[in-house]
């Protein structure tokens, strides 16, 4: 849990134990009695449930507030900030029923639900980050006659840089001097190391494990393999799934509909008389809230995201919800060779000599 989502939790939390206590003294203590009306009692629950709900939700009213300078105004956003304002707002119907804790419990069961998803989210794209951490922090450039460590980015092409064993090779090219062995496993998916020499190519995000390597840049560092990949992956979420597409543009007429009609369902019947005012702007309020797409809109591309991050997990990097949606239809996986399929890292499990030989000794 990062910094942000920290302090959006010990929020929520604030809220919750204000919106508790609130709660069990309007249902506990004689509010009516001790401070002499019954309306004395509901104008103070009503700053009293205020203070909870501006701490939770004051961020969804604002977002709400600028997605409507924005012409974005249809979103859960609004929906939220309408019904639970709307909530608050029964207190100038003298004969409905005060609804500010229902209001208030509606925008903090809507926060502690985004918390959640906010969190896995956090999580998988946790996992992605980690599984392609092999963008080079530097390169090392010989200047003087001593090696100086600069931004891969500020390396020129026809520059020759030198990689070091245990460092990255950051930029694509071709060695000039030295030879070593490369763990190209990030990028391949191959287990067993590569063996350069002087006049052989070697590409970004390959681990140098064994001599020094003289390296001439063939291309800038925004277009060696390294960054391409990082680029794939952040641009991910731009292939959606038939799925994800259905749901964006089902949102766009779904949210403008139902917020039409919870008007109309507040309007309409006490023009006919039909029933009190309070009744049906209740009513109305009540439509919006169990109509409310955010379940829907973010369920989808959720779950996509959740399945990329939880096959990174497992070593399997996703390039997109299209792709994943592709799998699913998948019965038969081919692979070319056993490197894929193993980590390519060996260890002895077992020593067996002959009857007068120690196996320690055969070790030593």
């Amino acid at each position: 849990m990062n910094k942000k989502q920290r302090k959006w939790r010990n929020r929520i939390l604030v809220a919750l134990a204000l919106f508790a206590v609130i709660f069990a003294a309007e249902h506990l203590l004689p509010l009516a009695d001790m401070l002499g009306s019954e309306a004395a009692a509901v104008y103070l629950l009503f700053a009293l449930y205020l203070v909870p709900y501006l701490i939770a939700g004051h961020d969804v009213l604002l977002r709400a507030a600028s997605n409507i300078k924005t012409g974005q105004v249809f979103d859960e956003n609004l929906l939220m900030a309408i019904a639970t304002i709307g909530a608050f707002a029964m207190i100038a119907f003298p004969d409905a029923e005060p609804s500010m804790a229902e209001g208030c419990a509606v925008m903090l069961f809507y926060q502690v639900g985004e918390l959640f998803q906010s969190y896995a989210v956090g999580k998988s794209r946790k996992s992605i980050a980690s599984m392609m951490d092999i963008a080079p922090d530097y390169a090392n450039i010989e200047r003087d006659g001593e090696l100086v460590q600069v931004d891969p980015a500020e390396v020129a092409i026809g520059d020759v840089i030198v990689v070091k064993p245990g460092e990255r090779v950051p930029i694509d090219g071709t060695v000039i001097e030295g030879a070593s062995q490369l763990d190209t496993a990030a990028l391949t998916g191959e287990s067993v190391p590569r063996h350069v020499e002087a006049g052989m190519d070697v590409i970004s995000g390959c681990v140098n494990m064994t001599g020094v390597l003289r390296v001439r840049t063939q291309k800038p560092f925004g277009e060696s393999t390294v960054s391409r990949i990082l680029e794939l992956v952040e641009n991910a979420a731009e292939k959606k799934a038939r799925t994800e597409n259905f749901i964006t543009r089902f949102a766009r007429y779904y949210t403008p509909t139902v917020t039409g009609l919870a008007l109309l369902l507040a309007i309409i019947p006490p023009l006919l008389g039909m029933g009190a005012w309070s009744d049906w702007i209740l009513r109305g309020l009540t439509f919006l809230v169990v109509s409310c797409p955010c379940a829907l809109v973010i369920s989808v591309p959720l779950s996509f995201f959740g399945g990329i991050g939880g096959a990174s997990k497992l070593g399997v990097l996703v390039k997109g919800s299209n792709y994943l949606e592709a799998l699913a239809k998948v019965d038969t996986v081919v692979f070319d060779k056993t490197g894929t399929l193993t980590n390519g890292t060996f260890n002895v499990v077992a020593v067996h000599t002959e009857h007068d030989i120690d196996p320690d000794y055969l070790l030593s």
